[in-house]
């Protein structure tokens, strides 16, 4: 806590768990000799769902090394460590923090999960301190662009999203025209592997905890043991240099064989040709801008192809902004979106991972370990499970928020109730996303090993 006389501070900026950002919109105009940074450890943000120990820990170790950041700046910050404080949750910590500072003004960028906005809007104004809540520039689409390009839409769809964006960013474009003459190659980018699987891969850099890493996951390990997951295999990159160092270490290499692969599925490999970097970008710890550019460089430089760097790019200047322009868009009742009136209950083994059920169990199994699990893996293994046993979307949904470590909500909960789950009616997909075990046989080796036969549709054998 400051030592600063109270009503003599001018702006207290807020830094949430997911803004770790240097040169985001909460700092433009800070002056260290007026302003002070406040950063709070909330046990109710690891709680309100139930939250894998990696996810937990990946926000509370990058918080921390981006305190230290700051400090080395020479920035004034107030941080509120787990154990260290007896609030529960980020109103309570930020309510006591501005009585006893009282500062002339409070700067919060938009937070991405909405339940948050109301809160800190509340405790600010309660509190008789002025607001200047800021947008986040981290994204290519602001949501007052969003909302122009969805005026008048009745299906707002991804593929015209995506050329529109790709129209006002001039990425892989060629004057009105896209670069090649296909807006995608989606058809190119199906491969699944051969009997003997995919051959040496390059794996993803990893990146050793370091002492304050080391501190927070035992911390997790105390505070949380109840809660799922495992971190014994944590690596997450959990700084700028770090996440730099990531997305080099794809472009290189993986990205040339992505787009190819980048649907497939084997049993025990995580990685494959995947980036691994939507944590850090969800982090705020690289820019989409950043990311895209790099790939697009990469293919300029005859390093990648075509088909890769396109289907990478779409994931992020495509699906990424368009899911975070339909979340805020459709909130705050979207999280209760049942089109289909699916009323099941999660099944038990989604914690456990023990099922009989070979794709189930190694993807299940994985995200556990790991607090991982690529888009195919999500969309068509637990998320078309989930959907063809008629599982409540929400219950769903609060299931990926929680076990995984990229999982903040404005990204997930569109990816899960809308593309997984057609919890939405149709807005994200113009149909359930629905396939056969025919599909998981085609794609992976998980048919081979397991108890139940995709070529049975009936009986003890036929597969779920």
């Amino acid at each position: 806590m400051s030592g600063r006389a109270a009503g003599t501070l001018r702006n207290l900026v807020v830094v949430l768990g997911d803004q770790l950002d240097l040169d985001g919109a909460a700092f433009s105009g800070f002056e260290p000799e007026r302003d002070r940074v406040w950063m709070c450890e909330a046990p109710a943000e690891s709680r309100y769902v139930w939250s894998h120990k990696a996810r937990i820990a990946v926000f509370l170790s990058a918080m921390r090394h981006f305190r230290e950041a700051l400090l080395a700046r020479g920035w004034p910050v107030d941080y509120l460590a787990s154990g260290a404080h007896a609030y529960e949750t980020l109103a309570e910590a930020l309510a006591a923090q501005l009585e006893a500072l009282r500062p002339q003004c409070v700067i919060i960028v938009e937070p991405g999960e909405y339940r948050l906005h109301a809160a800190l809007r509340t405790v600010v104004s309660d509190a008789g301190c002025r607001l200047d809540w800021r947008a986040d520039t981290h994204f290519l689409c602001s949501s007052d662009a969003f909302a122009g390009w969805m005026r008048g839409r009745r299906q707002p769809r991804l593929e015209h999203f995506y050329r529109w964006m790709r129209k006002r960013t001039g990425w892989l474009m060629a004057g009105d025209e896209p670069v090649g003459g296909r807006w995608n190659y989606d058809s190119d980018n199906r491969g699944s592997f051969a009997s003997d699987g995919p051959g040496p891969l390059p794996a993803p850099q990893r990146f050793v905890p370091d002492a304050i890493t080391r501190e927070v996951l035992a911390w997790v390990e105390r505070a949380y043991a109840a809660q799922p997951g495992q971190t014994a295999a944590f690596d997450w990159p959990l700084t700028r240099d770090e996440a730099l160092e990531a997305l080099d270490d794809f472009i290189v290499h993986r990205l040339p064989q992505f787009g190819r692969w980048q649907d497939a599925m084997w049993a025990g490999t995580p990685w494959l040709y995947h980036s691994r970097l939507a944590c850090a970008l969800n982090l705020k710890l690289l820019n989409p801008r950043e990311v895209c550019e790099a790939a697009i460089h990469a293919f300029e430089a005859g390093d990648a192809p075509i088909e890769s760097v396109e289907g990478f790019v779409r994931q992020v200047l495509g699906w990424r902004e368009y899911v975070r322009g339909l979340y805020f868009a459709r909130m705050p009742d979207h999280l209760d979106d049942n089109a289909l009136g699916a009323q099941q209950p999660l099944p038990a083994f989604y914690w456990t991972g023990q099922t009989e059920m070979a794709c189930l169990r190694d993807a299940i199994g994985q995200t556990l370990r790991l607090g991982y699990a690529h888009h195919i893996q999500r969309l068509m293994v637990t998320g078309l499970f989930a959907l063809l046993l008629g599982v409540r979307p929400r219950a769903v949904h609060e299931w990926y928020l929680a076990v995984y470590v990229d999982a903040v909500e404005w990204v997930e909960a569109p990816n899960t109730l809308g593309m997984s789950q057609f919890a939405d009616g149709g807005v994200i997909a113009s149909k359930p996303y629905v396939a056969s075990g025919k599909y998981i046989e085609r794609m992976s080796n998980h048919c081979a090993g397991c108890r139940y036969n995709p070529a049975r549709a009936t009986g003890d054998a036929a597969c779920p």
